[in-house]
């Protein structure tokens, strides 16, 4: 059984080919970051193995707030649960009752959330580099600096007026997700007490 904790430190996929030259995809990021404070979305994400087959399929809603807080929360095909508050981040697993407790900077890193919800300029974890435009989408690579990182590089597709679609990417072990977005509200307001986690008093506790 693959679990989301070991999915979200390597969120996403990709093996998209660019089609034709294009310089906004990295402005689009850039725009992204600088007038988003907050999202909320839903999401489909996809695994698949080195021969493209799919290994697990899961949905579920996400919400960041700039800087450094997200919750993202798995309904299917488990329920999980993921909350980062910028000092530490909860891996939190119903099924088996199991809470995982990281120092925030271990856990995110030059991860995937480090580009939607960190407080870091963008270049001084990633290599960013055009790839064109594919299926009506401006897409962009980030390839992190920290070669201790887990995965290879991350993809995003954005749409036309800017709003992140796709964001994709390749472990080191040839595996891929893909997550997609849908639903995208941009800055709305979002409760402080989203960016916490108590574990259940019944809970097994971990703490790395």
């Amino acid at each position: 059984m693959i679990r989301h904790n070991y999915l979200f430190s390597m969120l996403l996929a990709g093996c998209l080919m660019a089609s034709q030259a294009s310089a906004t995809a990295i402005g689009s990021l850039k725009s992204f970051i600088h007038d988003t404070r907050t999202v909320r979305a839903n999401f489909t994400q996809t695994l698949y193995d080195k021969g493209a087959r799919t290994l697990q399929e899961s949905k579920g809603t996400m919400q960041f707030e700039r800087p450094e807080k997200f919750r993202w929360t798995y309904d299917k095909p488990y329920e999980q649960l993921i909350v980062g508050n910028g000092k530490l981040v909860w891996f939190y697993d119903q099924d088996l009752n199991q809470v995982t407790v990281r120092q925030f900077n271990i856990a995110i890193g030059s991860s995937p959330a480090a580009l939607l919800a960190g407080s870091s300029a963008i270049e001084d974890n990633f290599i960013l580099t055009e790839l064109g435009v594919q299926n009506e989408l401006e897409w962009l690579e980030a390839i992190p600096k920290n070669k201790e990182s887990v995965f290879e590089f991350i993809q995003m597709g954005f749409t036309p007026d800017g709003t992140l679609k796709i964001m994709a990417l390749r472990d080191s072990f040839g595996q891929t997700t893909v997550l997609a977005f849908s639903e995208v509200d941009k800055n709305p307001s979002l409760p402080a007490d989203l960016f916490t986690f108590t574990p259940p008093a019944n809970a097994d506790v971990i703490s790395e």
